[in-house]
């Protein structure tokens, strides 16, 4: 049974934005049996190029139910099945920010649609779910709404079940939610993997000696676990899943902390199968000229290509660069033509939507866009001062605090907001001292420059 669902939001981040709609159809494979829409008040204002997108105002959410409100339904709905969405992990991130606000752990075996899409519908020019369901006929009611876009995700998953069932891979569902686990070292404990927490943080392998023979971090350490333990693809992969009889794991809400973590633990103990720390490979560089009109331009470029050039900051692949220069251009209104993100000769997809003040087409001056651009690209250098990286702990009241002083790394720690008077002396005595080393400081240049934190604070 799957509950194909679909949301509507404040913003693209599920650590600053709220769910302003909602959608659920429990499908069972051959019809829709269960259903469940609703608009859900925010409790923050919607913005004006969101509610130009999805035709969802201020007025109309209201008097709508609060997430907390409806909770408790969405976990009836879906429990037991399988979550369902295109781009599902946009959609599951949400739903989760929002219960882990409320102190519940929302954990559902989950597919997307978008994923399958690719794998058993090969050749299409786009798998957006706009193009996909316009290349199958797929006519979506109300396109941008919660109950719309589902009903057609419950459609395109038919579509897939059928394709499944045509090839033979009927079980490419299941494995897709769940992947399947098989020669596992006898000593694994099973009940811990369904309590696995799909947070941020570190996650330790151990032997059936108490050795650490792998350390990571991920973003999800459930479902990066799970991928280690089904991981068949080669022989240290196969190695690894069966030498793994204990797990041990480290929430950190931050990701620059589980990366220094990670670090500094494949360091202190030399994991058997961990590989060496090696400096990432930068393929990709982010660099800026001005045209004939006196406006400063942003570009993706392989660095082979512009060898005499030095970029603002580099990438290792063009998915990475793409995305970085997306929310950059976003978070700072740039123009999305003069960034390269949208091919036009006329006016970017933002001024439409009043998200760019029309560079593009001549009405902001070269001199008042170009000040934003410096902005934006001084976001790029880490100096050698007195910094405090503020972001995001390991639950709502709670903030890490990585420590940089004279520019050597100090270290981090984490600090409760709410029973803590802050103030810069505070900030300092939480933190933890942890050894300095230049990979440390290639890991947080690189997470400033690809990634947005809650604050930095220099003193």
């Amino acid at each position: 049974m799957y509950a194909v669902v679909d949301i509507e939001t404040t913003g693209g981040s599920p650590r600053s934005e709220k769910i302003t709609e909602i959608a659920i159809y429990i499908f069972d494979g051959k019809q829709i049996v269960d259903e469940f829409v609703t608009l859900i008040n925010p409790e923050k204002p919607i913005p004006y190029f969101i509610s130009s997108l999805t035709g969802i105002t201020n007025e109309m959410v209201a008097d709508a139910p609060k997430f907390y409100e409806i909770a408790k339904r969405i976990v009836e709905m879906t429990e037991d099945k399988i979550f369902v969405a295109h781009n599902v992990t946009f959609d599951y991130k949400f739903i989760r920010s929002e219960f882990k606000s409320l102190g519940f752990n929302f954990v559902r075996n989950n597919i997307c649609t978008l994923q399958l899409s690719r794998k058993l519908f090969p050749g299409h020019r786009s798998y957006s779910m706009g193009n996909i369901c316009k290349d199958f006929g797929i006519h979506i009611e109300g396109r941008h709404r919660a109950a719309g876009d589902a009903f057609a995700t419950v459609r395109l998953l038919g579509l897939i079940i059928n394709q499944c069932k045509n090839e033979g891979v009927e079980d490419l569902l299941a494995v897709s939610a769940r992947p399947t686990l098989k020669n596992l070292h006898p000593q694994l404990d099973k009940k811990i993997l369904d309590s696995l927490p799909e947070e941020t943080g570190v996650y330790y392998f151990l032997n059936d000696q108490n050795q650490i023979i792998y350390v990571g971090k991920s973003k999800n350490i459930r479902q990066r676990i799970l991928s280690h333990l089904s991981n068949n693809g080669s022989k240290r992969a196969i190695e690894l899943k069966e030498n793994i009889a204990f797990i041990d794991l480290e929430i950190t809400g931050s990701e620059l902390v589980a990366l220094l973590i990670e670090s500094s633990e494949i360091k202190k103990h030399a994991p058997r199968f961990n590989r060496a720390l090696k400096r990432k490979v930068m393929h990709y560089g982010l660099y800026s000229f001005k045209d004939e009109n006196g406006y400063m331009n942003l570009r993706i470029d392989k660095t082979i290509n512009r060898i005499n050039d030095k970029p603002h900051t580099c990438y290792q692949n063009l998915t990475e660069a793409k995305e970085s220069l997306s929310r950059l251009a976003e978070r700072h209104w740039l123009c999305q033509k003069l960034c390269g993100l949208y091919d036009t000769d006329g006016a970017c997809f933002h001024y439409e939507i009043r998200q760019c003040n029309g560079a593009c087409t001549g009405k902001e001056s070269p001199g008042i866009y170009n000040n934003r651009v410096s902005k934006a690209l001084s976001t790029f250098y880490y100096e050698n001062k007195n910094l405090l990286i503020i972001d995001q702990g390991r639950n709502q009241s709670e903030r890490s605090v990585v420590r940089i002083e004279n520019g050597k790394y100090i270290g981090f720690g984490y600090l409760n907001i709410e029973e803590s008077y802050v103030h810069m002396d505070t900030f300092l005595d939480c933190i933890k001292i942890y050894e300095d080393n230049r990979d440390i400081h290639q890991i947080i240049r690189t997470y400033l420059n690809n990634n947005e934190v809650e604050k930095i604070i220099r003193y």
